[in-house]
């Protein structure tokens, strides 16, 4: 069996953008409450990241599952890495370890602190 050729799309997407959000919805208009929440600690931090909306595509919605072996959406990565879902990007931001990835990883950010 030959791997998903959208991994390439998705590959690509994750090196041209330090931080990518697959969510439900745009970034200005989530369309679940999960990708709302880290939309909003993203925009809080003022994070720039690129959104990509899975509900436009059902191929990359199953894709993206499949890439990071990862059920559910929204899926976070920063620099290429995958962080996970809205309850560890939560959790990582209350805790400042999202803002330490991100300090660590060179990627410009408003910091509270």
């Amino acid at each position: 069996m030959s791997e998903n050729p959208l991994f390439d799309t998705i590959r690509r997407d994750l090196a041209e953008n330090d931080v990518v959000l697959y969510m439900k919805g745009t970034a200005s208009f989530p369309q679940c409450g999960f990708s709302a929440v880290v939309v909003n600690i993203l925009t809080m931090l003022g994070v720039p990241f690129k959104a990509i909306n899975i509900l436009e595509d059902d191929a990359i919605r199953q894709a993206i599952k499949d890439f990071a072996n990862w059920p559910t959406i929204p899926q976070l990565y920063i620099k290429g890495e995958f962080i996970g879902g809205c309850d560890i990007t939560k959790e990582m931001f209350e805790n400042g370890e999202l803002q330490d990835m991100l300090r660590d990883k060179n990627i410009r950010f408003r910091d509270a602190a």
